[in-house]
């Protein structure tokens, strides 16, 4: 008997539950019940937001039109939401993922099994620390990870797409995940690799950034592929000094270079990167995320500033010009024209 229980932020958590809903009903082996949980907002109404979810079976706010199922519950209490829980979904920015974590110590057991589908990194001094792993420190449970081409809108209104399940040890634990998230419109494939399948949600929106500043420039097709091609790169080579055990072949997986492209096509850090360029750097991304992402939060800018402080703490800025540069971008120590002269900047 399982249960699910999901840490709500936006699109791509409401989409998780419609996913995992649609299972849990159909599947004899989980628990008809995903409980949710929902940082409570109050609408323009007055009305809270998990009573509407409630009441309407959708997140007016975050993905409207799209019903997630009976069988989901909204509740903005955490302890509650996760009480008897023994399938643990984490779908949240990462930058509150440390305080979520403290939350919970105690409040879940080692039986537990919990999966992040959180893209960013927490940075210390010893170096980065991946969200899947402080779950586990924390909580004291296993973690794998779901990462891939998922542009939330997209598979809400079941348009094909591919997710890649990372897993550290249980391929068991791995396919009882896949069975949770797969749908024929969402196909999910399991890969030993927690690390590098994590690390290649997290660096790609970096990449995402330099992509917008590279289209908000209108510099073209051929120079986005460029950046896109030396992105990965850089990707690859990052992950595998981090953690040697990074396999190449799963950056060819769905949450390799599959969502490399799409991150650079579409998406939130491609889009709001495209508008920091248009205005020649003098708009800040607080302010562009605050105007165009109503309450959604941007990673790449976050992620960018922690690679370029691993990096930096390594002495490997040289190593990564494309990722150093885009962090001195965001920050206003280069212009938006210099992610073409990457090569030229020492940092």
């Amino acid at each position: 008997m399982y249960m699910g229980h999901l840490r709500k932020f936006g699109n791509w958590g409401s989409v998780a539950a419609k996913l995992i809903a649609s299972n849990a009903l159909k599947l004899p082996s989980f628990h008809d019940e995903v409980r949710m949980w929902v940082f409570e907002e109050v609408l323009p109404n007055g009305e809270k937001l998990t009573d509407v979810i409630n009441k309407t079976n959708e997140n007016v706010k975050y993905l409207p039109g799209i019903k997630l199922g009976r069988n989901v519950v909204a509740d903005p209490d955490l302890e509650n939401a996760v009480k008897e829980a023994n399938m643990l979904v984490f779908v949240t920015p990462h930058q509150f993922m440390g305080g979520i974590c403290k939350k919970l110590k105690g409040k879940v057991t080692g039986e537990v099994e919990a999966i992040s589908l959180v893209k960013g990194m927490e940075v210390k001094k010893e170096g980065p620390c991946m969200i899947s792993s402080l779950i586990s420190k924390e909580l004291g449970i296993n973690s794998c990870v779901l990462m891939g081409a998922n542009i939330a809108n997209e598979i809400a209104v079941e348009k094909f797409s591919e997710a890649t399940v990372g897993y550290r040890e249980s391929r068991e634990i791995a396919d009882t995940w896949v069975q949770l998230f797969s749908t024929p419109y969402f196909m999910v494939t399991p890969v030993h690799d927690v690390e590098g399948v994590e690390l290649c949600g997290t660096l790609k929106n970096v990449v995402a950034i330099a992509a917008g500043f590279v289209d908000g420039l209108d510099m073209g097709n051929n120079t986005k592929a460029a950046i896109m091609r030396i992105g990965l790169r850089e990707m690859r080579a990052l992950s595998k000094l981090l953690f040697p055990s990074v396999k190449d072949s799963t950056f060819f997986e769905s949450c390799g270079v599959a969502d490399v492209i799409t991150t650079c096509l579409g998406g939130r850090n491609r889009r709001v990167a495209e508008a920091f360029a248009q205005s020649g750097g003098k708009r800040s991304f607080d302010e562009l995320e605050a105007k165009m992402l109503q309450g959604q939060k941007l990673q790449g800018v976050s992620t960018a500033r922690e690679v370029y402080e691993v990096l930096n703490h390594c002495g490997w800025l040289e190593m990564f010009p494309l990722f150093s540069t885009v962090h001195q971008i965001c920050t206003g120590r280069l212009k938006p024209e210099a992610i073409v002269h990457y090569r030229d900047h020492k940092a």
